[in-house]
């Protein structure tokens, strides 16, 4: 090969993935295609990104070698996110499949011509489903990671990119290139002409993708400039595609409530009900609402670290070698792992399992202190949870349980007038509700409580059967609450830090 001089060779176990790459190339860009996660941007903090060498060299700078000293990494492991290769390796990379929450929910439609395409972009993932317009039937979905997770696993980190580093149109195209991506594989594969397509997502991922300036939400009072439903040709995201095919984005309700909530609300039915209800969404941001077809209230909190694995010790995704629920079993503490692999991490709804189990055998007070004088409590030796996840676990569950019951107090009611709890996301799916409620995390009935999965994508859906994608049915009943402007939200939120009594 000409120039083969140039060029060197990754080999990714125990994926048996052989690459050819540039010398010097950066790893994070080699492993990003795999989706590995930089929850900290690729800033070395984190040590998530951590690969282990197994043949060959990948030399250290100072500040690298500091980190992995942080971190008490053994020499034989690097951070991809500070090794460039300049030499053959070969590497034992954490690799994984994330599990990505779809929709096959039925709703009320009036049925239309031609097909459409529904698409739930997320921070960490996206996923799209391609409809037949006469009868509602899914006929193609695909998924995908969201490739920008290598400048950081929260919005916060893409706001920074997008900002400080003028990243906002390297996070576009990254976006745009996806998304069309997608499109392109559903039309090709099921041979279909589409008329419009309806893109949902949270405040950040539709300022990125619609190109607009994120500096209002990187300063107090973070407010959005994007209530307004915006429309682009298909062409703009892709030359390949049709530019008579519009690509809808609904509009976003304020603040860091984007789309993917007025979505929710549309799939909920909120805006529409006689009585009280809430939707709680626990992924990246953890957004409320509550209301009715009076008025609705919503609400942003920061819930996501630590219900996402991005502050938590051995926290990660649900993905591949995560603990995903914990009981006790034979008064012995047992444990499933998705891919029925070894435990390498544990996922929100493992991490709320595991509180309720080591709570009820005391292993955790009231307070959220560990008992016994230790610093850990291990589910094996593999896996443990620390003073400090302990800690981030209660700041989340805190956020959730304080916003509902100020959100509930400026309407002038009691969480017992409601009559519905909606709790949306992939995330949420999967929580075990005893637990949740247990903890206080979710202070409801759990009669009153339904999982109503992809909300998101649910409500997308149903847009793309509705005359009126401005939505203003339901922007003009809601409101964007900042929960820090309520004077009792300190004292709430003290409060709901504590476990309840037994």
């Amino acid at each position: 090969m000409a120039g083969s001089d140039q060029y060197i060779t990754i080999r990714l176990e125990p994926l048996g993935k052989k690459l050819q790459v540039l010398k010097g190339i950066p790893l994070i860009d080699v492993l990003n295609e795999y989706g590995m996660e930089f929850p900290c941007g690729g800033k070395g903090r984190c040590g998530k990104c951590r690969v282990r060498l197994l043949k060959g060299e990948i030399s250290l700078s100072d500040e690298h070698r500091q980190y992995l000293s942080q971190l008490e990494l053994p020499e034989s492991y690097r951070l991809s996110c500070m090794s460039e290769v300049r030499e053959d390796i070969i590497l034992e990379v954490e690799q994984f499949s994330t599990f990505i929450l779809a929709d096959e929910s039925e709703f009320i439609f009036t049925p239309q011509t031609g097909y459409g395409i529904a698409v739930d972009l997320g921070t960490t993932t996206i996923v799209a489903q391609l409809l037949d317009l006469s009868n509602a039937h899914i006929i193609g979905v695909r998924t995908a990671l969201n490739p920008q997770s290598r400048y950081g696993a929260d919005i916060i980190s893409r706001i920074s990119y997008a900002v400080e580093k003028n990243g906002l149109e390297q996070l576009q195209k990254l976006m745009h290139d996806a998304i069309s991506t997608i499109i392109l594989s559903l039309i090709n594969e099921c041979r279909v002409e589409v008329s419009k397509i309806v893109i949902v997502g949270n405040a950040v991922m539709q300022h990125i993708f619609c190109g607009l300036d994120l500096k209002p939400l990187s300063l107090y009072p973070f407010e959005s400039r994007a209530r307004e439903l915006f429309s682009m040709p298909a062409s703009a995201i892709h030359s390949r595609l049709d530019g008579d095919i519009p690509v809808l984005f609904l509009p976003s309700i304020g603040s860091f409530v984007g789309s993917d909530i007025l979505a929710g609300i549309i799939a909920a039915g909120i805006h529409e009900s006689y009585e009280y209800q809430a939707l709680i969404d626990l992924g990246t941001n953890g957004e409320i609402a509550v209301g009715n077809r009076e008025g609705i209230l919503v609400a942003s909190t920061a819930a996501g670290p630590a219900f996402e694995g991005t502050n938590i010790s051995m926290g990660m995704r649900a993905a591949t070698g995560a603990v995903s629920s914990v009981w006790t079993e034979q008064n012995k503490i047992a444990y499933h792992v998705i891919g029925n692999e070894k435990a390498r991490g544990i996922c929100g709804s493992g991490l709320i399992d595991a509180m309720s189990v080591f709570l009820s055998k005391g292993l955790i007070d009231h307070g959220g202190q560990i008992t016994g004088g230790y610093d850990k409590l291990f589910l094996d030796n593999r896996v443990s949870i620390t003073q400090k996840d302990i800690r981030e676990f209660q700041l989340a569950k805190a956020a959730i349980a304080s916003g509902i019951h100020i959100l509930c107090k400026q309407l002038e009611i009691n969480c017992r007038d409601i009559s519905q709890v909606y709790i949306a996301g992939a995330f949420g799916n999967f929580i075990r509700l005893p637990n949740a409620i247990s903890l206080g995390l979710l202070e409801f009935p759990e009669e009153k409580i339904h999982k109503l999965g992809n909300s998101a994508l649910i409500g997308a859906k149903m847009s793309l059967f509705a005359e009126d994608l401005s939505c203003e049915q339901v922007l003009s009943k809601t409101r964007h609450l900042s929960l820090e402007s309520d004077p009792a939200f300190q004292d709430v939120f003290i409060s709901k830090m504590l476990f309840p009594d037994k």
